[in-house]
């Protein structure tokens, strides 16, 4: 580090107070509280807390704050802080069937059971600057209250396809999935562990490899089946109690796509599925990480590898999180002097040979 170089610590000490005043910016504009960054950024947030792997949105705002606006620094400390926080034990698989809805819609059907809701959407708005929003100190004009999230039984649009045989069904392998945040990503890795990879990768990396199967780098044509967003219960078993107990509720984004399958020698043509699920609402997220789960489902559904990137397990899944990713790449910016001046050395040295040769040849 740059503490072995000479007044290093002292650099150091002022790189840290510089970086203070930069991350306050001007003391004459009011200062971002916690609250302001939770409720008004909600779209950060809920990306740091899906790539940090810890649902609190207070601690995520504060990770933004502390980092400035840099959504992977702040990923890197949520996952820093969770590493010191006690495990207790597991929850129950949340059931997103019963999720209190807040956007649900489908590509696939358009009459389905318990409705489409559009929800909070860009979908439909031009994307023009609205000059409204920078008219600070204006309220915003009074709409109509929003009707909470109504929580009540909605079947999946897959279990409609499964009903008539149409969609492979899932089957549970009946074994405890593998837990990525506490042991390190082993290759092959089965289905459990490359969705919480995904879950917790890059969403603009998970993105791009999403959009090159799109481009035909894959071979997969993939309708959006359902895509839903609400809170859903979060139950655990209590082993005094003898039964489970609801603990709270937390916001995710779930996304299941039917993808084409014309069928192999021993399974007959029906839709495959492709499934992403992230913390808060994270629907570019969860879209792309349910498209990316199919192009990696290539060799378990019996298909021909196309040598496309999305369908590289190892490619993807070592390739994807935005915080190992980060911390190879930058450390080449921390002082490397003695392999420099070896390389140095040799390049001289190579070069002095060269020099020789070419003029014992003259």
């Amino acid at each position: 580090m740059y503490v072995a170089v000479k007044g290093g610590e002292r650099a150091i000490d002022a790189a840290h107070a510089w970086l203070a005043e930069e991350r306050r910016g001007d003391l004459s504009v009011a200062e971002m509280s916690i609250a302001q960054i939770r409720n008004q950024l909600r779209l950060a947030v809920n990306r740091v807390m899906a790539e940090g792997s810890l649902f609190d949105p207070d601690l995520a705002a504060l990770a933004i704050k502390q980092s400035r606006g840099d959504l992977i620094e702040a990923v890197f400390l949520i996952r820093a802080y969770r590493t010191t926080l006690p495990r207790f034990g597991a929850t129950q698989p949340i059931d997103t069937a019963q999720m209190a809805c807040i956007r649900r819609i489908s590509a696939t059907f358009k009459d389905l059971p318990g409705g489409q809701i559009l929800g909070p959407t860009f979908d439909y708005t031009h994307r023009l600057l609205d000059f409204k929003l920078a008219a600070e100190g204006q309220l915003p004009p009074q709409a109509a209250p929003t009707a909470p999230p109504v929580r009540a039984s909605m079947p999946h649009v897959t279990g409609l396809l499964d009903q008539d045989d149409l969609i492979q069904p899932e089957v549970d392998a009946g074994l405890a999935p593998p837990d990525l945040t506490r042991s390190p990503m082993e290759l092959p890795a089965a289905r459990a562990l490359r969705l919480q990879a995904l879950a917790r990768g890059d969403e603009g990396f998970v993105l791009s490899m999403a959009y090159s199967t799109q481009r035909g780098y894959g071979r997969t044509h993939a309708f959006v089946g359902e895509l839903r967003i609400g809170m859903v219960r979060v139950s655990m078993e209590i082993p005094e109690l003898g039964f489970a107990v609801e603990i709270g509720e937390i916001e995710v984004t779930e996304c299941e796509t039917v993808n084409q399958f014309k069928g192999s020698k021993t399974e007959p043509p029906q839709f495959t599925r492709g499934y992403g699920l992230t913390l808060g609402q994270n629907e570019r997220k969860s879209i792309a990480m349910s498209l990316v789960d199919r192009a990696l489902r290539w060799r378990e559904l019996g298909e021909d590898w196309s040598g496309a990137p999305a369908q590289d397990e190892e490619f993807v899944l070592m390739h994807a999180d935005n915080v190992q990713a980060t911390g190879f790449l930058e450390h080449i910016k921390l002082p490397h002097y003695v392999d420099f001046q070896s390389e140095l050395e040799m390049v001289r040295k190579l070069r002095a040979e060269a020099r020789a040769y070419k003029e014992a040849a003259e």
